[in-house]
Formats: C-alpha cells, sequence, structure tokens
C-alpha cells in the first residue's frame, strides 16, 4: 500500500486530481476541527504531493469560513516542509494584466475575526514574518513560468481583504496607491500559518481581473463576468501544467529560514 507522506501540500481545486497518479484520499484529523476536505495524496514526477481544495469540494466555504488552521495542520501532519498557495486574484496595477501569473514575496493583511495562529498560550511565540514567502520556490517557479511561456511578475505585494464582498473603489485606489500589485480573500492567514509550523510557501496568484480601482483608467477596459470566467478557465490550465513543472524540480533544501522559524520564537520566563 502506497505511503500517505508528503513532501509538498497544494492548496488547490478538484480537477487537479485526475492528472496525479495513484490518487487517493486521505482523512486527517487535527486539533482545530476538519479540513475543508480530505487530503487527495498522489505523485507528481516521482515526488509524494497532496492536493487541498481550501474552499471545499463544492466551493461551499467562502474565504472568511474556511479553517486555515485545520488546512495547514492537515499538511503538516501529512509530512509536508513545502505548500504552494495558488488563488486567483485582481489586479491593482495597469501592468499586472488579467492572464499574468504573480509570485508574490510580500504580504497585506486586511482581514479581521479570522483565527490566524497555533500558538494561542500558554506558550508565548512570534515567529519572524518578514519575509512571508519562500524564495528558492518563488526562483523555481518563475524559471518554470518562463520555460511554459506564461507570463510571470517574480515579485509583487498581496493585499488580502476579509471577502466575501469586493473593494470599493476607494479602497482599491488606495491599495493601488500603495503601489501594491495584487487583491485576494484567502492568503492570509493560510501564509503565516505555514510559517508557525515551519514549512516553507510559494505563491502563485493568477490575476483574472482588474480591481474595481482601476476601472476610471482610459487605457482599461471595462471587465465582464465573461472575460473572468474565461481568464479564469485558461489561468487554471496553465496553473496545472505549472504545477507539474515545479513540484519535480524544488530542491527542498533543509537550511531554509522558514523550516527553523521557530528558533528563538518562544518567549521563555
Amino acid at each position: 500500500m502506497a505511503s500517505d507522506r508528503i513532501d509538498v501540500g497544494i492548496f488547490g481545486g478538484s480537477g487537479f486530481y485526475s492528472l496525479l497518479s495513484d490518487a487517493r484520499e486521505v482523512d486527517v484529523d487535527t486539533p482545530f476541527g476538519a479540513p475543508s476536505a480530505p487530503v487527495v495524496v498522489g505523485d507528481i514526477g516521482g515526488r509524494p504531493v497532496g492536493f487541498l481544495p481550501r474552499h471545499g469540494r463544492k466551493h461551499e466555504l467562502p474565504p472568511h469560513r474556511i479553517n486555515y488552521r485545520a488546512n495547514v495542520w492537515a499538511m503538516k501532519s501529512l509530512g509536508a516542509t513545502d505548500v504552494i498557495l495558488p488563488c486567483a486574484a485582481g489586479s491593482l496595477q495597469p501592468d499586472v494584466a488579467p492572464g499574468h501569473f504573480v509570485l508574490c514575496d510580500q504580504v497585506v493583511d486586511r482581514t479581521s475575526g479570522r483565527s490566524d495562529t497555533f500558538y494561542d498560550g500558554p506558550e508565548t511565540t512570534h515567529v519572524t514574518f518578514a519575509e512571508p514567502y519562500d524564495a528558492e520556490m518563488r526562483s523555481v517557479a518563475t524559471d518554470a513560468a518562463r520555460r511554459l511561456g506564461i507570463t510571470v511578475h517574480q515579485r509583487g505585494t498581496v493585499v488580502v481583504i476579509q471577502g466575501p464582498r469586493f473593494s470599493t473603489k476607494a479602497e482599491s485606489k488606495w491599495f493601488s496607491a500603495m503601489g501594491w500589485e495584487v487583491i485576494n480573500m484567502t492568503q492570509y492567514p493560510e501564509v503565516v500559518l505555514a510559517r508557525e509550523l515551519e514549512m516553507a510557501a510559494l505563491n502563485i496568484s493568477l490575476i483574472t481581473d482588474y480591481d474595481a480601482g482601476l476601472e476610471d483608467d482610459p487605457d482599461i477596459e471595462p471587465v465582464s463576468h465573461a472575460a473572468v470566467i474565461e481568464v479564469f478557465q485558461a489561468n487554471n490550465a496553465k496553473l496545472r501544467d505549472l504545477l507539474f513543472e515545479i513540484v519535480p524540480n524544488l530542491p527542498l533544501s533543509p537550511d531554509r529560514p522558514a523550516l527553523s522559524a521557530l528558533a528563538g520564537a518562544r518567549f521563555e520566563a
């Protein structure tokens, strides 16, 4: 019987499962309740991976209702040292166009009320989070995207809003004026929870549309629902190819900062 142990966890949809060899569902119990769905464990290029749809099997969980702690804990409990966090996202800058991918290196949290730590006491724990995403993984992903002919931005800042509503124009223009590139509803607290469990993280933002604050730009055409769906479907196909190029090529270096994030992070009385 194949092992359920994985090297890489991927938060993604069910469309990828059929491409895995020896794919099987694994139910994971966590101290934080049930994950969004069972983890589908399989193999990509000889490397064991796990897929978990963060929104649930039928996309029934809105961003603010996802059990992020259970999801991230499930990946760690199966052995993942690295997690890939793809997400659909809006663009805040004219040069980041629908159809592009952004490999964010920074995150800004504008959510509220989400359970965003595993360490509520009695052990006080402060992890370093200056560099939220892993440079080694981002480098591999950049090279892979370029080999596949995907237009990719190798850095960017994603601002994470609470949802489920979208931004007002005023909010969106503020985010754009700050110089941030991407807007999304799920990257936080996913990425910080991965850090707290000493896993390295890679963001892949799939740009589906321009955010509301750019609608008044005369050089940008208004976005239609049909256009967003078309870009989303095309991006999913590109993401599938990109993941199958990235995963076998990850060095999984043991000395990366995220993998020892708890060293010196705990307050000793």
